[in-house]
């Protein structure tokens, strides 16, 4: 039996392979202009990607982060710890059910509109096991920092104790400036 904090790989769906095949090539002739291209993509070029690129599928669920990387002519590492993971979106749409396949969208704090694209994994196996896993790592990682820090178990009383402290500490540093100058 594994731990909670053994790495745990992530297994993709081989059906993602003509998924991306026929996506890709929707959009192209969707595009018109790319449409000679469409031709090229599905005699054989696509197939090609989308085998490359499903060789080259990552995903690492460590103890502290998700690692994946994905990607053929520019590979795309990307390295989120598990505290920055806001929250985990499950997408499937009608395309992605023919080919029984999800999208596991990753919203971080901190997240630019225009990284959104980079935080998505297509094709796990078992999605909605690896978002159980990840969130709940989350909240044990969240629950040992907590226990760690005595200031995030101080009460209100023991906050205010600490405050003054430390403005009492203030003034006296302020009160040397003023004599030394």
């Amino acid at each position: 039996m594994t731990q909670a904090t053994d790495p745990l790989q992530a297994r993709f769906n081989t059906l993602i392979r003509p998924y991306l095949v026929i996506y890709v090539g929707s959009i192209m002739m969707i595009t018109l202009i790319l449409l000679p291209l469409a031709v090229l993509w599905f005699c054989g070029l696509g197939q090609w990607w989308a085998r490359h690129y499903y060789d080259k599928l990552e995903c690492e669920l460590g103890a502290t982060a998700l690692r994946f990387r994905k990607g053929i002519l520019f590979q795309v590492e990307k390295t989120i710890p598990l505290e920055n993971i806001q929250d985990i979106t499950f997408i499937e749409g009608p395309l992605l059910k023919q080919f029984h396949l999800s999208i596991l969208k990753f919203e971080t704090a901190g997240q630019a509109a225009g990284q959104a694209h980079d935080m998505r994994l297509i094709g796990v196996i078992d999605a909605h096991e690896l978002r159980a896993q990840i969130l709940s790592r989350r909240e044990a990682l969240k629950n040992s920092r907590s226990r760690e820090t005595p200031a995030a178990n101080a009460t209100d009383d023991e906050m205010r104790q600490l405050l003054r402290a430390i403005l009492g500490r203030l003034d006296e540093i302020a009160a040397q400036g003023r004599q030394a100058s």
